[in-house]
């Protein structure tokens, strides 16, 4: 089992003025374990087959995460932004499930 140091993407709703509400990203490091390593092509349609990652990340949370784990987005490794596909909770960890290449909102594009 390899080891994990890296970022968590989170991206929630806050709200600017009264009634508006705006997409917020914020990054925090967790550490933990690579459980699971594997990838595969998707073919589609279009030019280029998307890559499909089935990593299971088990992370150390904190009350931060806990609190916030349905705004899980992404998962920087390996100098790529993987999609959140799922996360599941197990105290003291949360255990994330990672899909394709995540492409959405983060602190440098917003």
């Amino acid at each position: 089992m390899a080891r994990f140091c890296g970022i968590v993407g989170f991206v929630y709703d806050e709200e600017s003025v009264p009634g508006v509400f705006v997409q917020k990203p914020i990054e925090r490091t967790y550490y933990g374990d690579a459980q699971t390593i594997r990838h595969d092509w998707q073919q589609t349609d279009t030019l280029n087959d998307n890559l499909n990652v089935g990593h299971r990340i088990s992370v150390i949370a904190d009350e931060f995460a806990y609190g916030h784990f349905s705004a899980m987005r992404y998962v920087r490794w390996m100098g790529t932004n993987w999609r959140i596909r799922s996360a599941e909770v197990q105290r003291p960890r949360i255990i994330l499930t990672l899909g394709g290449v995540y492409n959405g909102i983060t602190p440098e594009s917003a």
